[in-house]
């Protein structure tokens, strides 16, 4: 089975930065998207960005300008480069990607653990 396995998150004052990392577990055939979610409580889970096999991406409007989404496909990776950061981003955020695996293949919508960012005033 295909596993997330996200880190880079922590505690950081406003204004600050974190990166954020994202990696399949196993040996994949591809993964066609790959992006980050956040999901505060009491609020609907939000979609922060993603990135496509083919490079294009899309930014959620709270985050436009200060987060930079990008893979390494030769590792299976991506990185949310966070920078600006603002106490309302503290929250859980989590991977998600699109993976084609196994015999025969197919394609798996997969979820990392999540990985705490905290953001303080």
């Amino acid at each position: 089975q295909v596993q997330l396995v996200e880190s880079g998150g922590g505690l950081v004052q406003s204004g600050g930065s974190l990166r954020l990392s994202c990696a399949a577990s196993k040996s994949i055939f591809s993964i066609n998207i790959m992006g980050w979610y956040r999901h505060a409580p009491g609020k609907q889970r939000e979609l922060v960005a993603v990135i496509r096999s083919v490079g294009s991406k899309n930014y959620a409007d709270s985050v436009k300008g200060r987060f930079t989404i990008s893979r390494d496909n030769a590792k299976n990776t991506i990185y949310l480069q966070m920078n600006s950061l603002k106490p309302e981003g503290t929250t859980v955020y989590y991977c998600n990607a699109a993976v084609v695996a196994g015999a025969p293949l197919k394609e798996y919508d997969c979820w990392g653990q999540g990985t705490q960012v905290t953001v303080s005033a």
